[in-house]
């Protein structure tokens, strides 16, 4: 097996909060799938996932009472269910950790939910990624445990491992709801920074439903929820709490100019990770829907500038050769500069998926977030002044994105 490898530092390097959702995205700018800058978002899902054998995989932790925000009160009620993921990869030849994470209790079965790249060789360019050979998990009473991977979500970095309840006790958390989440709220952040286990860190939400590169994959990561909470190496995997001690993010990442550990923090909305979670549990992989288009924004002075009928909508920029979107029709435009800036003329102009509005290239995502390949939508389009329905099937994302003509 192959060393994980260190995360690449470009003119804005992101650098993993540590060495080292079913959730459907659909290919295009608003999925970051080729070159794109806008987000998915993630559709709330059931309230519980189910393990093969019938068990429920959510907590039976309880919200904390009351409105205001108490660091003390969510860490003394949090912190035993918050524990440190260590990785060992054999192939390395030595016996100390390869890769130090953390991570968090969800159910009373030993599940625990954490980074992928905390567990896994998974990186930009990697098809096949591989687990590590073995993995601990450490409590806060500085106990270790055995964990066996259950599996990981790459394009959302998600991870999955269970521990045998028998072996220690277990203080699951509660799972929140990003959807639900607002810029400016405080949340407390917690996890092992630098190895420093149990600790805790405070700040508010800085903004929600960013696209971010992924440190898993090609792709990027959508719906992040930005945060002021510093995120450091060994928080991946952690949890972000909101001011009732539920978890609404799952620490991942930092944006930063240095390499270094200072600059934004990221967190994997929760929601993402409730759908990965009920995916792996259930078969050990997730599938992602796949269209094959990418797409833009279409404002206001765009729709004045090339004479469209509609003021907001998602413009198809361009369409993947022999991709679902291809197959359905979708049509693509011409790029030219205006304002500025690179935009396509005389793409089809997506205004409704399955009858709900889009106004943007982030509600492309959301007509199709909670598909799984093979579904249908039915994608409508302005084409020349002609309003057209088109029956779209969507296929699977592949491992690396295609290229778009």
């Amino acid at each position: 097996m192959r060393p994980m490898r260190p995360s690449a530092v470009a003119a804005i390097a992101l650098v993993s909060a540590v060495i080292g959702a079913v959730a459907v995205l659909l290919i295009g700018k608003a999925a970051g799938l080729i070159d794109a800058e806008t987000e998915t978002v993630l559709v709330p899902t059931p309230e519980t996932s189910a393990g093969p054998d019938g068990a429920s995989v959510e907590p039976v932790a309880t919200p904390l009472t009351g409105n205001g925000f108490a660091p003390a009160r969510i860490y003394a009620a949090r912190a035993k269910g918050v524990v440190t993921v260590y990785s060992f990869y054999d192939d390395r030849g030595r016996e100390e950790h390869a890769a130090q994470g953390s991570g968090f209790v969800v159910s009373e079965d030993g599940t625990i939910l954490t980074s992928a790249h905390v567990i896994t060789t998974a990186g930009p360019g990697e098809r096949s990624p591989d687990g590590a050979d073995r993995v601990y998990v450490a409590f806060r009473d500085g106990d270790r445990v055995r964990a066996q991977i259950v599996g990981w979500d790459v394009f959302d970095d998600v991870g999955v491992l269970r521990v045998d309840p028998d072996e220690h006790a277990l203080d699951p958390v509660p799972l929140g709801r990003s959807s639900s989440v607002v810029v400016g709220e405080p949340v407390a952040a917690m996890g092992s920074p630098f190895g420093n286990e149990d600790s805790l860190a405070v700040g508010v939400v800085s903004s929600n439903r960013r696209s971010i590169r992924a440190l898993t994959s090609d792709y990027r990561v959508i719906g992040a929820i930005q945060t002021d909470a510093p995120i450091t190496h060994g928080n991946s995997g952690g949890p972000l709490f909101d001011a009732r001690g539920r978890v609404i993010g799952i620490n991942a990442q930092i944006n930063s100019e240095s390499g270094e550990s200072e600059g934004v923090g990221f967190a994997i909305p929760i929601d993402a990770a409730r759908r990965s979670l009920a995916q792996l549990v259930a078969s050990g992989r997730v599938a992602y829907g796949y269209v094959g288009v990418r797409t833009e924004d279409l404002t206001p002075s765009l729709a004045r500038h090339f004479g469209y009928g509609v003021e907001h909508g998602a413009i198809v920029a361009n369409v993947t050769d022999d991709s679902p979107g291809e197959r359905a029709g979708l049509r693509g435009g011409k790029d030219e500069v205006y304002n500025g800036q690179r935009v396509t003329r005389g793409g089809d102009v997506i205004v409704a998926i399955d009858g709900r509005r889009v106004r943007s290239a982030d509600d492309v995502v959301r007509g199709v977030a909670f598909r799984l390949p093979g579904q249908v939508a039915r994608f409508t389009v302005l084409r020349e002044g002609r309003r057209l329905n088109l029956q779209v099937r969507l296929g699977e994302r592949p491992a690396v994105p295609e290229t778009a003509r």
